[in-house]
């Protein structure tokens, strides 16, 4: 199988959806928003870029399933499988807060073999597959070498519907505020896992991410040399939902922290 061609016209779907995203933009009106849930809003613009990514995909690999956020197409493959988040960040989209992302990995049975995060904005693009580096506009990146946390700079995501694990949560974020360089909160986990990957940030970690929240940052990560675990240090991300992206050199040092208030 030729993932780096796979990853190639990935790319250009990811692009794709990403110039419909931006120029809707453009001319969102609030009155579009629909609500999924407790503070999970979605409109036409998710679900129209997912259709459009679902019409991509399919002459790149027609024998492929599809697990996608908004459900617009529901079908399982029995070898490969693309994950998609046409718009990771729709809170932010929707108040025109410019941190907003298109996310597509490819899974081949249980193993991410393409991963693709396109951030809209910026018009940068991050990728890999599972025979080659990650790459950033085609120039190849790698996490950072910062070798302990009072050196670092470190990203989350805040709980915004399921607030089971709060208590626990706020006192990591007290700890590791006064224990890095900072702490930021961009709303898109796909584009915390891309920075962590080329080294703007150190770590990243959240937990109840969905899988088409994470599954391109992960493969992204890892092959830009990084560790992506779960919060007892293994590698079950996605089944566990807890998530834990770091440049490999400060994984034991917040596995400690995390340890401490998550069980």
């Amino acid at each position: 199988m030729q993932y780096t061609l796979i990853t190639s016209n990935v790319v250009e779907v990811t692009k794709q959806a990403g110039d419909f995203i931006r120029q809707q933009r453009k001319v969102f009106s609030p009155d579009k928003i629909e609500y999924k849930g407790l503070n999970d809003l979605v409109s036409y613009v998710d679900k129209t870029a997912e259709e459009m990514i679902v019409a991509g995909l399919e002459k790149i690999l027609p024998e492929a399933g599809f697990i996608t956020e908004e459900k617009t197409k529901i079908k399982l493959g029995e070898r490969f499988n693309w994950i998609i988040d046409p718009l990771d960040g729709t809170t932010n989209f929707i108040h025109g807060l410019p941190v907003f992302s298109v996310s597509i990995a490819l899974k081949e049975y249980d193993e991410l073999v393409v991963g693709v995060v396109y951030e809209v904005n910026q018009d940068e693009c991050f990728y890999a597959s599972k025979d080659t580096p990650a790459y950033l506009n085609g120039r190849e990146i790698k996490v950072s070498d910062n070798a302990t946390i009072s050196a670092s700079l470190l990203a989350t995501g805040f709980p915004y519907y399921d607030f089971s694990k709060q208590a626990a949560y706020i006192n990591l974020f007290t700890e590791l505020m006064k224990s890095a360089h900072g702490l930021r909160r961009l709303g898109s986990a796909a584009v915390d896992l891309a920075y962590t990957a080329c080294g703007r940030f150190d770590a990243f970690y959240e937990y109840n991410l969905n899988a088409w929240d994470v599954a391109a940052g992960i493969l992204i990560v890892r092959q830009a040399g990084g560790d992506v675990v779960n919060y007892k240090g293994g590698n079950e991300v996605m089944e566990t939902r807890e998530l834990l992206a770091t440049n490999g050199k400060i994984t034991g040092e917040l596995l400690t922290y995390i340890h401490k208030y998550f069980k």
